[in-house]
């Protein structure tokens, strides 16, 4: 791939051997289960409501945009911390500033009526939820159609619990079929015009994300996953990161500079682009680790993973180390995530 050319994403290289086995994820929207850890829960008292909502089938703007309408206030009054799968079954927090002197009564919005969310509960709290704010995620996944050899497959799984598995961006980032990658070039090249703030940042994201990932894969590929490089920058656990390019000296040294520098001038144009558009150099660790992962064999055919993962990491990543999965031809746009 050529500094001018993001129309198609690579195939990025996995950390263990493939085990040669594939399975269907999400034939049924219960076959992905998230649920959130927040990393507070409301004190009851505040200019704020968040609301506990349980979601099948719809996706987070769509709920914000239904949530705004029932408590009359704009959409920018409704916050939440992250975005979750549309084909999936979802729990997460949401907030309306929502003073209690504005409209008169706070409204009971658990008695909101929708076919495909449900408010489990509210009550008030004195902040808004802003994305990030959240611990991590917990996730239920059943693959179905499970084909292969369960020797390798197990291999991998214990491999995964022990080691982690390689951080990457999930293609959701990417939008469908990669195409936002191509589409901020274009933007910080200045061929397009983007004047919609949110995809504006969705187009830096896409990029700024590209590049961590190829940073990552370069490592994969010269045989250096799960090792650590002379001149690293480390998270607080201790764990090797990457760069979220932006502005400002890459703060690693040594043969880890040089890994991120050939990167960054092998994408010239993206990472000059993001410098220009203002975006402030960050770290990314280079492993996710998922916590409590536990698995079974309820049939033959048919895996159930349970597991956590800390917020920004991504279930797809973790699946991709154990099997090649497909999920029912129904194209709808990813939902992407906020730029760091």
């Amino acid at each position: 791939m050529t500094d001018a050319q993001y129309t198609t994403l690579p195939q990025w290289p996995k950390a263990y051997q493939a085990s040669g086995a594939s399975a269907t994820l999400k034939r049924l929207n219960e076959d992905f289960i998230v649920t959130e850890l927040p990393l507070q829960l409301p004190s009851g008292e505040g200019e704020h409501i968040w609301l506990d909502i349980e979601k099948n089938g719809a996706n987070t703007a769509f709920v914000a945009q239904h949530l705004a309408e029932a408590a009359s206030v704009n959409e920018w009054d409704v916050g939440y911390a992250g975005l979750k799968d549309r084909y999936a079954i979802t729990r997460q927090w949401f907030s309306i500033y929502l003073p209690s002197g504005k409209t008169g009564e706070t409204p009971d919005l658990t008695q909101l009526a929708h076919p495909e969310f449900k408010v489990l509960h509210q009550s008030r709290h004195v902040k808004k939820l802003r994305p990030g704010d959240l611990q991590g995620n917990r996730f239920r996944i059943v693959l179905r159609e499970v084909a292969g050899d369960r020797d390798a497959i197990e291999a991998n799984l214990k491999a995964v619990a022990s080691h982690g598995v390689p951080n990457y961006f999930g293609a959701q980032r990417f939008g469908f079929e990669g195409g936002n990658v191509e589409q901020g070039r274009a933007m910080l090249a200045r061929e397009i015009r983007v004047r919609n703030p949110k995809k504006k940042g969705i187009y830096l994201s896409a990029v700024r994300s590209f590049v961590f990932n190829e940073v990552l894969a370069l490592r994969i590929q010269q045989g250096l996953w799960g090792k650590t490089l002379p001149g690293d920058v480390m998270d607080e656990a201790g764990r090797p990161t990457g760069p979220l390019w932006g502005r400002g000296r890459v703060i690693t040294t040594g043969e880890a500079q040089a890994l991120e520098n050939g990167v960054a001038e092998r994408h010239a144009s993206l990472c000059n682009g993001m410098e220009y558009a203002g975006l402030d150099q960050a770290r990314r660790a280079l492993v996710a680790s998922p916590a409590d992962m536990a698995w079974e064999w309820p049939q033959a055919d048919q895996l159930v993973l349970t597991f956590s993962l800390p917020a920004g990491n991504y279930a797809t990543s973790l699946l991709n180390e154990i099997l090649r999965t497909t999920e029912p031809d129904r194209h709808t746009e990813d939902e992407p995530a906020a730029v760091e």
